[in-house]
């Protein structure tokens, strides 16, 4: 099946109750594992490539392994550039065939921001291809986005922003933080605020980032084979499931998918230190990111069934 846009996704998503995962992509076998799960629980697909990830495996790279995932299945996947930086580089993305592209402009002014997007809009769009803006700013680290604090989206906003940029849909700031290292206490989510930006934009599909629930069964195997990460917590699954209830039709997920390979691997090499083909190791970590994939789609999108 050709890649697809986000727009008939979201629709269905919204009407009905879910979110899309999309989950971030780097290598051969992590989107492998994605198609998996999503086969196994006919789920539709957003796997999304970083600007760190175009700089790793190289864009040509990756839109082949998605033109290789489409031959393979049927499912509905859109291919989606995450916190895209600056005009140029969403540009160059819709010229290599992603149907989908995120600016983020959200550490610059309100206006900046607006004058930003619409140009990321204006072009995409003339391509037939969707995107998604940011207002507010996530604690936490991820890449080249930085933040100590979170800076909660404004209701306010949500309007004129969405209006005047024309874009497709908009990822917002209730208390996700990017990152596993996120909550020294229990996450809480602004559900008053996505309530009140819903209201704003009836049947306007929502974007939460920084939505990994870092499982601690991760967090024990990579410290228990010589990692250092524990403490890491992330955003319960209930509230995640809550908020894909609402309006929320996006959810990212990137954090998961590391802990899951990084826990694999070390209890691998741990288990059988002898190993150097990467097969040998590589094979039990693709299965980790289908387990963990079809977790987040049954328990957290409600997304299985809905391809």
């Amino acid at each position: 099946m050709p890649l697809v846009t986000t727009t008939e996704m979201f629709k269905k998503a919204y009407e009905g109750g879910y979110a899309i995962g999309a989950f971030n992509i780097n290598n051969m076998e992590v989107i492998q594992g994605i198609i998996e799960a999503g086969a196994e629980t006919r789920s539709p697909l957003i796997l999304q490539v970083s600007k760190g990830a175009r700089d790793y495996a190289k864009t040509i790279y990756l839109r082949k392994l998605m033109e290789a995932a489409c031959t393979e299945t049927d499912l509905p996947i859109a291919f989606h550039l995450d916190h895209g930086d600056s005009f140029e580089l969403c540009k160059d993305c819709v010229d290599n065939g992603f149907t989908s592209v995120m600016i983020d402009a959200s550490h610059y002014s309100f206006e900046e921001n607006i004058a930003i997007t619409k140009q990321v809009v204006e072009y995409a769009h003339d391509h037939g291809v969707v995107v998604e803006a940011e207002l507010g700013k996530l604690a936490g680290i991820e890449e080249h986005v930085v933040s100590d604090t979170h800076q909660f989206t404004d209701p306010d906003e949500v309007e004129e922003f969405v209006s005047r940029t024309g874009v497709d849909s908009l990822a917002i700031a209730i208390g996700t933080s990017h990152g596993a290292y996120k909550f020294k206490g229990k996450a809480e989510l602004r559900f008053d605020i996505l309530e009140e930006v819903s209201k704003r934009l009836p049947n306007f599909p929502i974007v939460l980032h920084g939505a990994s629930s870092v499982p601690q069964e991760f967090v024990e195997l990579i410290d228990k084979y010589g990692g250092n990460v524990k403490g890491a917590q992330g955003v319960p699954e209930d509230l995640l499931r809550k908020a894909a209830s609402m309006a929320v039709c996006k959810i990212n997920i990137d954090s998961d998918i590391r802990l899951a390979i990084t826990a694999s691997i070390r209890k691998h090499f741990a288990e059988h230190p002898e190993h150097f083909d990467p097969r040998q190791y590589l094979k039990p970590a693709r299965a980790a990111v289908k387990d963990m994939v079809k977790r987040k789609i049954i328990n957290v999108l409600g997304s299985d069934g809905k391809a």
